[in-house]
């Protein structure tokens, strides 16, 4: 794993072509200040479709209780205190209450710890900017939006919705978690982002200087990388087959070694140097880099881009700006890290003896004190939507294992957990699920206790099994068609995805009148609009029975080796196969795993009425939610549905655990 982290680090760097953009370098200023390590809740019932657990969305940026808050005139921002008094009741379910402070425990429990560290580094630059008598005004925050929306061609109204619908950024949120920060930052680092004329010349040959098209392979060793680029030096034409076949970098090795261009001072100089020292055709000497060895292949020289006069200024203030907020980014961080060692912080919340001797108290900051109350409504502010999801969910579950005299015991919890550490190979060296190995992994892995684990993600999934599991039964017929798709002979077949009938018949029409597999593969490349197909000259793994794609698998297997398809409609795609042949089954012996193959479609049928008893369950109850004000009077109540126990699902594959 360390590995392909490296490599792929690696190519981002050379393959950057671009500083950070306006909102990426506010978000990443802010996200130093506003700590969001979201703790993700790992779900070993997979019922995805029911999600009764408690589910959070990870937010790009948190805003701490008493955060700062420009006020004009101010001489600088102060702390908001706390809000109004809140509603006792958050929720109805069934006429059952969620109560205010339920949902502040359980926002507590899942995001005291992050949010607290949100709010503690927010203050240290609240206090810095009282220290250097910092003034950062309501107009000033108003005057940075204003203009970060006008850089982008919208009006301010316009440019705050867009951040709510795709970053989930209130407008609030925005203004106090991203933009104060940011300006109060600017302002205690000015001094470090001061641009030189000899950064603005090289951000420009970045962006619009010559570039150099190529193709890159990607090792771990230096005796393959020697190997490899002995054969791309005797054959340069095979270089994108060799990238394919020895690259360990997926990404480029998928497209034969093709990488976006690479331009000067935006990566490893090594690289740059010896990219810009090619001739077109020519393949390098390898390159050591960090821990991996690059050899490229110079497709093409490319010019640099021309700019005008009257182009000028204004291409030149847009990159002096990127290079103040890529310096302001670099500098928050060092500033960050000074005023944390300056600064006496203790930490209560966290400490259990420290909670004893100060009750009601978080944290304090050189002295000012954080209260519980202020943590805990911060918590519900930024996470209580979601939250309070999750609680209905669960009291939903809870009345009708009430309602049909059924419970959760703690034999159902252990056997669930182990059945989770089987699923994804947690075992010991005797065959049975190692427990203790799975909790280590999915607790540390997503940043959860593990009793919230139980919480959110085995007690829910076991609850649902204890309404459906007796309905299920595996049936002959899924034991055979599982059988197919697990270990049945599949179809190899090259592919080409497009995007509208009138091209897919230019295109089927040009495959018919030159059959060959070379041919094909060439107009994948050239039409496909599926990245794998195009990057692989058509290639994609085997079809199978059973998988998925009944359409595809229906004209897959009527195909002979060398026969081309028809035009496949699915969705808003058209599919064209060209048949290589049959591949042999994996298994022959249907005995040898049907009690695996019973076990996986059990799991599997199991989920599928698990889901659908959880939306009968939503769809007849009476949910008020009044955080969210919203409510569902509920339909009149109906038994659970019959579940088609003959229902083929999909193969088994062994999927992740689903995080939150």
């Amino acid at each position: 794993m360390a590995g392909k982290d490296a490599v792929g680090t690696l190519l981002r760097r050379i393959v950057s072509s671009r500083l950070l953009s306006a909102t990426g370098t506010l978000l990443a200023v802010a996200s130093i200040v506003a700590v969001s390590r979201f703790a993700g809740r790992p779900e070993a019932a997979q019922a995805q479709t029911a999600r009764p657990a408690a589910q959070a969305r990870a937010p790009q940026g948190n805003a701490p209780v008493a955060a700062p808050q420009a006020k004009a005139g101010a001489a600088t921002a102060q702390p908001a205190k706390a809000g109004p008094q809140q509603p006792g009741v958050v929720a109805s379910v069934n006429g059952e209450q969620i109560t205010r402070d339920a949902l502040s425990r359980e926002c507590l429990a899942r995001f005291g710890k992050d949010i607290l560290e949100s709010i503690v580094n927010k203050h240290l630059i609240w206090q810095a900017c009282q220290k250097r008598q910092i003034t950062i005004t309501a107009q000033d925050v108003e005057n940075e939006v204003n203009g970060m929306a006008k850089k982008f061609g919208l009006s301010t109204d316009r440019w705050l919705t867009l951040l709510q619908q795709e970053r989930d950024i209130t407008p609030d949120q925005y203004r106090r978690e991203i933009i104060w920060p940011t300006l109060a930052l600017r302002r205690l680092a000015a001094d470090q982002t001061t641009v030189t004329k000899d950064e603005l010349k090289r951000a420009f040959e970045t962006e619009y200087g010559p570039k150099v098209k190529v193709r890159l392979i990607s090792v771990s060793s230096r005796q393959k990388a020697d190997e490899v680029a002995k054969k791309a030096v005797a054959a340069p034409d095979t270089f994108g087959e060799l990238a394919k076949q020895y690259s360990e970098d997926a990404n480029s090795a998928a497209a034969r070694g093709m990488v976006p261009p690479i331009c000067k001072h935006a990566g490893p100089p090594e690289i740059e140097a010896a990219a810009f020292g090619l001739k077109e055709g020519e393949v390098s000497a390898v390159v050591a880099v960090a821990n991996q060895y690059i050899v490229l292949k110079c497709e093409k020289h490319l010019e640099g881009t021309y700019v005008s006069s009257e182009q000028l200024p204004q291409i030149q203030a847009q990159l002096e700006d990127q290079i103040r907020d890529q310096k302001l980014r670099t500098a928050a961080g060092e500033l960050f890290q000074k005023l944390q060692k300056e600064s006496q912080v203790v930490n209560v919340y966290n400490d259990a003896k420290l909670r004893e001797k100060m009750p009601g108290v978080a944290a304090t900051i050189n002295g000012q004190q954080i209260t519980l109350q202020q943590l805990s409504d911060e918590c519900v502010l930024r996470h209580g939507k979601d939250v309070v999801d999750g609680e209905v969910n669960r009291l939903l579950l809870e009345q009708e294992l009430k309602k049909r005299g059924k419970t959760v015991a703690q034999p159902d919890i252990d056997a669930e957990i182990a059945r989770a550490a089987d699923a994804y190979g947690y075992l010991r060296p005797d065959g049975k699920p190692d427990v203790e190995a799975w909790l280590k992994a999915v607790t540390e892995t997503d940043h959860v206790s593990p009793d919230l684990y139980v919480r959110d993600a085995v007690w829910p999934s076991v609850a649902l099994k204890q309404l459906v599991g007796e309905k299920v039964e595996v049936t002959k017929e899924d034991l055979d068609k599982g059988f197919a798709a697990n270990y049945g002979e599949r179809v190899e077949v090259l592919a080409i995805v497009l995007g509208n009938q009138r091209q897919a018949n230019t295109v089927w029409d040009m495959a018919r009148n030159n059959p060959t597999d070379q041919f094909f593969g060439q107009l994948a490349s050239q039409y496909s609009v599926e990245p794998v197909s195009r990057g692989n000259l058509g290639k994609v793994p085997p079809i199978r029975r059973f998988g998925g794609q009944p359409l595809v698998e229906e004209e897959a297997f009527r195909l002979k080796a060398g026969e081309l398809s028809g035009i496949i409609a699915v969705g808003d795609k058209y599919i064209l196969l060209r048949c290589l042949g049959r591949t042999e089954p994996v298994v022959q012996d249907f005995a040898s795993v049907e009690p695996e193959l019973r076990k996986d479609i059990q799991e599997k049928k199991l989920r599928v009425a698990m889901a659908q008893e959880f939306d009968r369950l939503k769809q007849t109850a009476r949910i008020d939610n009044f955080l969210a004000g919203t409510s569902s009077l509920g339909e009149q109540a109906k038994p659970s549905p019959n579940v088609n126990n003959s229902a083929t699902l999909p193969p088994a594959a062994g999927t992740a655990p689903a995080r939150r």
